[in-house]
């Protein structure tokens, strides 16, 4: 299985996953453009479109690669009326399965509330969306600290050889945020090394993983929900 890291917008991730069969399925498609133009220059089939949440950077490309390659859009089932062209409704702890597609549905609100994420745990990847970034979490916008925090220790417990891919490049500025409260960190010290050697090469800091992020992320790191609350308010300030 192979990923491409597609960038979108202004700072937003679009990823592709194909199977050994040229078979494709787009996460999150911000924007139709640029993941149209990798499925034709590698002669891909687009099969799937998976939704993490409805927010417009996410799936603003809906509608025109569903109405080009016929692709099937998938979505939490309470979304149905936010998700544009949404044809498959998904549950909670559901195993959504296709050929060699196979991912976990995980529900993680907070950001929105109807926020999930894709688990392919046979491969060992995770699209988080906007609930967890690395050395992040999202803004809560629907849900409350607690949905937040419970989302979190959901992907905290997941293996933590996990490749997580986010739904933005905001690795950068939320590592500012993290070593300003967490100055005495080595191991965030050594990952924002390799943050700003892979910026200056223009490349992408995703994917990340949850081994890394339990040693780096503030935002995993809280033991409290009174410590996560705090460390939230402080980032929306930052």
């Amino acid at each position: 299985m192979n990923i491409e890291i597609i960038k979108c917008l202004t700072d937003n991730y679009s990823y592709l996953v194909i199977d050994s069969n040229k078979n494709a399925l787009v996460v999150d498609p911000s924007e139709a453009k640029p993941i149209i133009e990798i499925i034709e220059s590698k002669k891909l089939n687009l099969k799937f479109i998976l939704n993490t949440h409805h927010h417009f950077d996410h799936v603003g490309g809906n509608n025109d690669l569903k109405n080009k390659y016929s692709a099937k859009i998938l979505g939490y089932k309470n979304d149905k009326d936010r998700i544009p062209g949404i044809d498959i409704f998904l549950t909670d702890n559901e195993i959504w399965e296709s050929g060699e597609f196979k991912a976990k549905i995980i529900f993680i609100p907070g950001h929105t509330s109807g926020h999930i994420a894709f688990h392919f745990y046979e491969n060992k990847f995770l699209f988080s969306g906007d609930t967890l970034f690395s050395l992040g979490c999202g803004r809560i916008f629907e849900g409350t600290y607690e949905e937040m925090y419970e989302s979190l220790k959901k992907l905290k417990n997941l293996p933590e050889n996990t490749k997580v891919y986010c739904g933005h490049e905001y690795t950068l500025n939320n590592s500012l945020f993290c070593i300003e409260y967490d100055s005495k960190n080595i191991n965030l010290k050594n990952k924002i090394f390799e943050i700003e050697k892979k910026l200056k090469k223009k490349e992408p800091t995703v994917p990340t993983t949850i081994k890394d992020e339990l040693a780096c992320n503030i935002f995993l790191r809280a033991k409290s929900i009174e410590e996560f609350s705090k460390l939230r308010d402080l980032k929306d300030n930052f």
